[in-house]
């Protein structure tokens, strides 16, 4: 073994072993190592940060960003609201979520796809009578397992992409994965919805963390081309059953009817008036197809606060006008055109609480002139244990309301300083926008259309397609940024030099031999076992995209030793560090369900143990199908 051997060996061990014991950041440990290496003389410092422009870093950071398109608009709102059954039992119920969750986590980052059926699977917990817990870890494990069926449902499919074009091969295709993938998903899944289950322990669910804010009072307005329309008020409100939201108003020709009578029917251009958990309005505005009300129109209120003739006519739909255009009049309409400001169109939920000694309480919002003066939608009120029968807008305020409001951050936090109320949360709700859901996903579905078509390398089609949306604005700009999760950005790109200095110095050929003389004893497909029950295990206990890059040049340097391909052991690595089942630290999306779930440490292996059993029995013989050894 050669000095610089020593040395990288001696560095990567110290990675790893800081990387299990989890006191830092995972980017920290990797900047660590890759600086490490420089002052070692195992990196040069011009090639330093030379893994920061790899394009398996820029493909990550740009899908992070055209997944935050589709979960902003509510494409995957209106999809979850399409696909998944409303009544059906437990086997159909669960199947159906955990494939969704298994398909979009092929297109989209596999966390954000978790983030965004979490509260579905809340809500089919309550509905099949289920602890929390035997829901969500199912999905976890789905959306995890989902990530495995695309080059970009996962940063370790990147990952291993790029060490394969390093090779001078060429990276792995958009569907290379999928044959295999797939196959290991499905079977996968079959397992989870039909016996593993049970395997989940029965926990309670744990305390939620924040607050609970009630149930909020809000306006929606029926759309002509809304599901609601012609619908007799039962059936909408069967519809809201599985949200948790009623109606309790409705308001035609400027008239509202409390509760109103459940053979009426709803027509284009009425407002209900509905009751709801602030989580669960997005899902009520998909599935019927319904808008906010003070989201999507235009307030009729002017520099007196009096109200114009315009508003007379807002609750109608005149001459086949949509609802939620602007009313008023045309000098209105110039107004709101002038104090329009680009950050208009890069809006933000916050809930605020009226305190006491608020200037606001007795006043509405039409008294306050929100628009006018902050430029601010009032969205949604939630008074504890009291119904108001007046209309949203001109509600008056009392202490201890909570206000959910629409609007630039800025704007939002200076009516919270001027008005005497205490900002509480900003909410990440997605308010379905069909527009522009549908051109989030046409940008997504034309950024792997072009990467899987071979039109464009991966980072070139993907960074358009960010650019797409941005020009489009199906992300805000101030959110392009906040998408990205710059830990693994840093993770990725200090740890691609480190792995280069392992290739270079011929330490990934050292640890190669050494494993197949221990135990592979020059067996191509017990080697090859190895490799993906490594990559597990070290996935299990660490970032699964620092375990593709570590276990990559291991890879690659064990089927040189044997004489084989590599492509077969490149795509062991890439399943073996998707597959983090027995532990809550070994993905995102097992720590997420940590807390709702109630589980403890020990509550993942009694599922996870047996499902890498089976992703070992399935993948192992289809890898030496689809990608032969000797290939």
């Amino acid at each position: 073994m050669t000095h610089d051997q020593s040395l990288i060996l001696l560095i990567l061990a110290a990675t790893v072993g800081m990387f299990l014991w989890g006191r830092w950041r995972h980017d920290m440990v990797a900047a660590g190592a890759l600086l490490a290496c420089v002052l070692a003389g195992l990196v040069a410092p011009a090639e330093a940060f030379s893994g920061f422009g790899h394009p398996a870093v820029v493909t990550v950071a740009c899908v992070l960003v055209l997944s935050r398109g589709l979960q902003s608009s509510g494409a995957v709102d209106v999809l979850a609201a399409r696909v998944l059954p409303a009544k059906a039992g437990m086997a159909a119920s669960l199947a159906a979520l955990v494939g969704l969750g298994a398909l979009l986590s092929g297109f989209m980052n596999n966390v954000g796809a978790m983030a965004l059926l979490m509260p579905v699977a809340m809500q089919l917990a309550g509905r099949l009578s289920l602890p929390p817990g035997r829901v969500l870890m199912p999905l976890a494990f789905g959306t995890i397992l989902g990530g495995m069926t695309t080059m970009i449902g996962t940063p370790p499919n990147l990952i291993v992409s790029g060490f394969r074009a390093q090779q001078g091969t060429g990276g792995f295709a958009m569907f290379d994965f999928t044959p295999i993938g797939l196959a290991v998903a499905l079977g996968g899944i079959l397992f989870i919805v039909l016996l593993g289950w049970r395997l989940v322990p029965a926990r309670e669910k744990a305390s939620t963390e924040g607050f609970e804010t009630g149930a909020y009072v809000t306006e929606v307005r029926v759309l002509p081309d809304s599901k609601a329309a012609g619908l007799l008020l039962r059936e909408i409100e069967r519809t809201l059953d599985g949200a948790d939201a009623q109606v309790i108003g409705l308001v035609r020709n400027e008239v509202r009817m409390n509760a109103p009578q459940s053979g009426r029917k709803v027509l284009a251009g009425d407002i209900l008036v509905i009751e709801a958990e602030a989580d669960a309005l997005p899902e009520v505005l998909s599935t019927l197809g319904l808008k906010l009300e003070e989201a999507g129109s235009s307030s009729a209120e002017d520099e007196t606060g009096q109200e114009d003739k315009g508003e007379k006519n807002h609750g109608q739909d005149k001459g086949g006008e949509k609802a939620g255009h602007k009313a008023g009049s045309e000098g209105e309409d110039a107004e709101a055109e002038a104090d329009r400001s680009p950050q208009d169109d890069e809006i933000t939920l916050m809930e605020l609480v009226v305190r006491p000694e608020a200037g606001l309480i007795g006043r509405s919002a039409k008294d306050l002139l929100l628009r006018t003066r902050y430029g601010l939608n009032l969205l949604a009120v939630s008074r504890e244990g009291a119904r108001s029968k007046a209309r949203l807008r001109t509600l008056k305020i009392q202490a201890g309301d909570l206000l959910l409001m629409q609007g630039p951050l800025e704007a939002l936090s200076e009516f919270a300083a001027d008005s005497g109320c205490v900002p509480l949360a900003r909410r990440d709700l997605r308010i379905p926008d069909r527009g522009k859901a549908w051109v989030a996903g046409l940008v997504m579905a034309f950024a792997v259309g072009g990467a899987a078509l071979g039109l464009l390398p991966a980072a070139i089609s993907f960074a358009l397609g960010v650019l797409a949306s941005m020009a489009l604005r199906t992300v805000p700009l101030r959110a392009v940024y906040e998408s990205i999760d710059w830990s693994v950005i840093v993770l990725l790109g200090a740890l691609i030099p480190v792995a280069g200095a392992m290739e270079s110095t011929g330490s990934a050929n050292l640890i190669a031999r050494a494993l197949l003389e221990g135990v592979a004893r020059g067996d191509a497909i017990v080697g090859l076992t190895l490799v993906m029950v490594v990559t597990m295990f070290l996935s299990d206990l660490m970032n699964n995209a620092a375990t593709a890059a570590v276990m990559c040049p291991i890879a690659i340097g064990t089927a040189a030793a044997l004489g084989v391909s590599a492509d077969p052991f490149l795509m062991a690595v890439a399943i073996g560090a998707s597959c983090a089942f027995l532990t809550p630290i070994g993905h995102q999306n097992n720590t997420l369900i940590l807390g709702p779930g109630g589980f403890r440490f020990g509550d993942y292996w009694r599922l996870g143990l047996p499902l890498e059993l089976l992703v070992v029995a399935i993948a192992i013989p289809l890898l030496m199908l689809f990608w032969p050894l000797h290939g």
